[in-house]
């Protein structure tokens, strides 16, 4: 009886747990395209690869959550709008939609 209650408490543990990435797993993630690396290095490393922000850290899937959740045409807009501290375009004037998807979805996703 003892070890179902240790098993399940260590489930609840487990399920609990905040996925935000520690600070150096956070800036050492970089997207797989080296094109939209450099991109991501120049534009959004310095908000979303440092945890002292109010940016969502990049890797922090349960911040940006709710931002997906908004749709990507939502965030799009916000990019290009600029939002809170966040300039227009995230600092990319020369990104496509296509660029700044693909950036949300790599800053996004959890590591693996």
């Amino acid at each position: 009886m003892r070890h179902l209650l240790l098993i399940a408490l260590l489930l609840l543990a487990a399920c609990s747990r905040d996925d935000k990435p520690t600070p150096t797993q956070a800036e050492a993630l970089r997207p797989a395209d080296a094109r939209l690396a450099a991109v991501y290095e120049r534009s959004c490393l310095n908000c979303h690869g440092r945890s002292d922000g109010a940016a969502p850290l990049t890797g922090h899937a349960s911040a940006w959550a709710p931002r997906l959740d908004k749709g990507m045409p939502a965030l799009l807009h916000s990019v290009r709008q600029g939002l809170n501290s966040m300039p227009p375009m995230g600092l990319c004037p020369d990104c496509s939609d296509s660029d700044l998807a693909h950036l949300i979805t790599f800053m996004s996703r959890a590591p693996t």
